[in-house]
């Protein structure tokens, strides 16, 4: 028996226009480029490729990345960021140094640096999310690169910049004050005490040099971190007045075959979020203030951490210095792609206080885009669920009562086997991300709709496979896609639609 011959259980959806969650910020659907592996080198950026623009970029990727919907891209890391002199990314590229990169233990060539990106984030149509080093380096640093970036001109560092090529200021808005700074993996690792009153003194400077900036201060770098919780309390003890946004930072993984668990990944996102807005607003408490910090979860996505870091092949001793080599090109499957959903449906829930957030990364590293050197690009199965959620998502997210059907799993508890978020459009249309988390049986949703009138027409498409292991491959690109799909229904102002197991859907109602 297929896995679309079970007979379905049953799941309902409540819901009323009147009773929004909030509404959608564009900056939720960003994604990340660091320079690790070929994100960059061969990914975005490959002046030799025939695609090629006149600034190196693959014009390929650049349509999928636009096709994709990515609104913010969070630049230059990650790790990379705490080891990082950004003035070697500027100026001619023949002169640029090449450094040894300690995070990923490559060599950087910085022959794409700081105009390149501003460049590309131009012809991507995306929002900049710089981040600032403040490991290795700190607040003067973090001042000379926003003089760089932000200033008029008529300083040695706006000077620089218009010498060369760029005459207008880049205006980058929103910043990263360093990265992950509480993990010991990183480069400059910092306890909480000193990283808050760095992050908070360097915000301090850089608002006299830029006012009107949002910025971002490290909060976990995951929830199981020891520190979790007293950190965001300690950072934000010193910084809560200065900043505009504390981080999260998640990755998922299916391990030793335990799907359910997996499926479930987004109860663990859940119970992250809801920690640090407990926290944040907890110091806020303290302070008697009124301030909202707001969560970037500015890296989140399906990455198999625990397999080698360069897919299976021999790890180089440590005289080898690569450049840009295959680090961490995960392929999805199907079951990937249905987590990746199941995360936009966390993060869409909870658009109240998420209003920032980066699917990591966005090219060849844990990626929804592919590239070869020289060759085609392609789109991984988790392209297809950001792209639906990116391009659907706007608007305002609707509160839902939601009754399911329940599992067990041994890392998350007891879960719904329904996973949906409904988001009414800024065109009118009422749109429902779903997903079945049942691995064998399809799931019988119905929705009541009646308070919204008169429906129109229904568009329903679905990703699922009978292999759950299906991917996107060089040879076969196109293996798994979503596919228009028939019996979703509305009578009498009630939805009704068999969900097929272990499926993203993604269901579209107009208003007559």
């Amino acid at each position: 028996m297929t896995i679309f011959d079970a007979a379905p259980r049953d799941a309902k959806l409540t819901l009323h226009p009147d009773f929004a969650v909030a509404t959608v910020d564009p900056r939720l659907f960003g994604s990340f480029v660091e320079h690790l592996g070929r994100c960059v080198y061969t990914g975005i950026f490959e002046p030799e490729h025939p695609t090629a623009d006149e600034d190196g970029l693959r014009t390929d990727a650049l349509a999928l990345i636009r096709e994709l919907g990515v609104t913010l891209v969070r630049y230059p890391g990650g790790n990379f960021v705490s080891g990082y002199r950004w003035e070697d990314g500027v100026g001619p590229a023949p002169a640029r140094p090449r450094r040894l990169e300690p995070a990923w233990h490559t060599v950087e060539t910085n022959r794409f640096g700081l105009d390149e990106f501003a460049r590309f984030a131009e012809k991507a149509g995306v929002e900049p999310m710089m981040a600032v080093n403040l490991g290795t380096r700190g607040l003067q640093e973090a001042c000379d690169l926003l003089e760089y970036a932000n200033h008029p001109g008529g300083t040695a560092w706006s000077e620089l910049r218009r010498s060369h090529g760029a005459d207008k200021p880049y205006g980058f808005r929103l910043w990263c004050l360093g990265n992950e700074m509480d993990g010991p993996w990183q480069i400059g690792h910092k306890s909480a005490e000193e990283y808050g009153a760095l992050a908070a003194a360097t915000a301090r400077a850089m608002r006299l040099i830029d006012p009107d900036l949002s910025l971002v201060a490290c909060g976990s770098s995951s929830r199981g971190m020891p520190t979790f919780g007293s950190w965001e309390a300690a950072v934000l003890d010193h910084a809560f007045d200065e900043v505009d946004y504390i981080s999260c930072h998640a990755y998922y993984e299916e391990q030793d075959g335990d799907v359910d668990s997996f499926l479930a990944s987004a109860a663990d996102m859940d119970s992250f979020i809801e920690g640090v807005v407990a926290t944040a607003d907890h110091v806020a408490a303290k302070r008697r203030s009124a301030k909202r910090i707001n969560i970037s979860f500015d890296e989140w996505n399906v990455w198999y951490a625990s397999r080698p870091w360069n897919n299976g092949g021999e790890a180089p001793g440590a005289e080898a210095w690569p450049v840009a080599p295959r680090q961490l090109e995960d392929v999805y499957n199907v079951t990937d792609a249905v987590v990746v959903g199941s995360l936009l449906i966390s993060l869409l829930r909870h658009a109240d206080r998420v209003t920032a957030a980066c699917l990591a990364q966005l090219v060849n590293v844990i990626a929804p885009i592919m590239t070869e050197p020289g060759g085609p690009a392609w789109r991984q199965t988790t392209f297809y669920p950001f792209a639906e959620a990116a391009r659907y998502g706007r608007g305002q997210v609707l509160q839902l009562q939601l009754e399911s059907p329940t599992y067990d799993t041994a890392k998350h508890g007891t879960v719904p086997l329904l996973h949906s978020a409904v988001v009414l459009g800024e065109d009118g249309v009422l749109t429902i991300f779903a997903v079945n988390r049942d691995t064998s049986v399809p799931l019988r949703v119905t929705a009541d709709l009646r308070a919204f009138g008169a429906l129109g027409p229904v568009e329903y498409t679905v990703l699922a496979d009978a292999d759950r292991l299906a991917a996107n491959t060089l040879t076969q690109p196109d293996r798994v896609v979503p596919r228009a799909a028939a019996g979703a229904r509305v009578e009498g102002g009630q939805l009704t639609v068999e969900l097929p197991a272990l499926s993203w859907n993604t269901i579209r109602i107009s208003r007559a």
